[in-house]
């Protein structure tokens, strides 16, 4: 089976991108899409509009400019959002910052929660220093989760239990309850197969990356362990004619999945904090030039002779506009991308555990009891 499929119908994906109503094109410009080419899309389709409009417009620009003062009223609007624009980039740096900024208490006990989990997960994965790299660290949960779901795999083999399964008290109505020896085995084996070949693939994804960019995340998006902690659980104690070896072999599993969750998280909180870096820098560097192109059109762009002539039959004094606004623009647009990122990983992660957000699926719809 593969690992980009769910183990019976209606099962979330293990990929995101396949999770949910939202379509793989939408969310290849959300997620993997260079967020500077996002950004360079709403400027160029404003410039052209402007230009095709004004272009078609029967009153042209110049006699509008000589009855009145659109460039200089726009310009001045364009000047006000910006600089609105970066007082909200301050704002949202003050919020990065008031995590790093704390009493020495604060301090210590995140220290310390870092250290604790970082030998848990040594412990984990049997080596006596966890990796420090983001990437490599998860790359080792996710070697860990292959590990012991071929482990889950062999035991489930082995298991020559012949009792009857039957469920625990009071699932008594439950599907599958009653269901054959042979049959467990292979759901078993095939959660087991489905899990390892997802995170094995997660790790490969992980092999050699560098934090910072948006594929550490998204490999590690990928691995779906919240319905993968359900589907062990609800394995490990719907059938009680398991081998115990087969029951800590899931426990094991079941164990290096609930690390696998805060690690993610982790990297989740440290990327949205990279890259929120990043947008304000990115937000100065496009709203100095916008700045300067705003306050050019007030103070020069205030009379038809501004730019006289045309090009490719096109008003210079049009075109002038046009760049104007599409330069002043930049800011915002840069801001969207990055929050359309943002956003869009958050609201996929919301929960933490074995809970399964998917408004769009009906409960009937999965094989919850499989």
């Amino acid at each position: 089976m593969s690992s980009n499929e769910g183990s019976s119908a209606g099962e979330p994906s293990d990929r995101m991108r396949e999770r949910g109503s939202t379509s793989r094109s939408k969310l290849a410009v959300y997620l993997c899409a260079d967020r500077w080419v996002v950004a360079a899309v709403p400027p160029a389709v404003i410039f052209v509009s402007i230009v095709v409009l004004g272009t078609l417009d029967p009153t042209p620009l110049r006699s509008a400019v000589e009855s009145s003062d659109p460039i200089e009223t726009l310009a001045q609007g364009l000047l006000t959002a910006i600089v609105t624009g970066v007082t909200l980039v301050v704002s949202i740096n003050q919020l990065v910052l008031s995590r790093e900024l704390g009493p020495l208490g604060d301090q210590r006990e995140r220290m310390e929660g870092s250290v604790a989990f970082r030998e848990d997960v040594a412990d984990l994965i049997g080596v006596s220093v966890a990796p420090p790299e983001p990437a490599a660290f998860m790359r080792a949960l996710a070697e860990s989760i292959a590990t012991r779901a071929q482990a889950v795999g062999e035991t489930v083999q082995r298991d020559t239990t012949t009792d009857d399964t039957d469920a625990e008290a009071g699932d008594a109505d439950v599907a599958g309850e009653d269901a054959p020896p042979e049959q467990i085995e292979h759901r078993i084996s095939e959660f087991a197969t489905n899990v390892a070949e997802n995170a094995d693939d997660v790790a490969d994804r992980l092999d050699g990356r560098q934090f910072g960019t948006f594929e550490v995340l998204s490999a590690a998006l990928d691995l779906n362990y919240s319905w993968k902690i359900y589907q062990a659980t609800r394995l490990r104690r719907m059938h009680d004619g398991l081998s115990s070896e087969t029951k800590t072999a899931l426990d094991d599993l079941r164990d290096a999945l609930e690390l696998f969750g805060p690690a993610r998280e982790h990297v989740k909180t440290l990327y949205f904090r990279w890259e929120l870096v990043d947008l304000s820098r990115a937000m100065f560097y496009t709203a100095v030039p916008a700045l300067v192109a705003s306050i050019s059109a007030i103070l020069f762009l205030d009379n038809p002779a501004s730019l006289p002539g045309a090009t490719l039959g096109v008003s210079n004094l049009l075109l002038g506009v046009a760049f104007v606004t599409a330069i002043s623009i930049v800011p915002f647009s840069v801001l969207a991308a990055y929050v359309l990122r943002i956003s869009t990983v958050a609201k996929r992660t919301l929960s933490i555990g074995p809970f399964v957000l998917r408004s769009e699926t009906s409960g009937e719809d999965i094989d919850w009891e499989s």
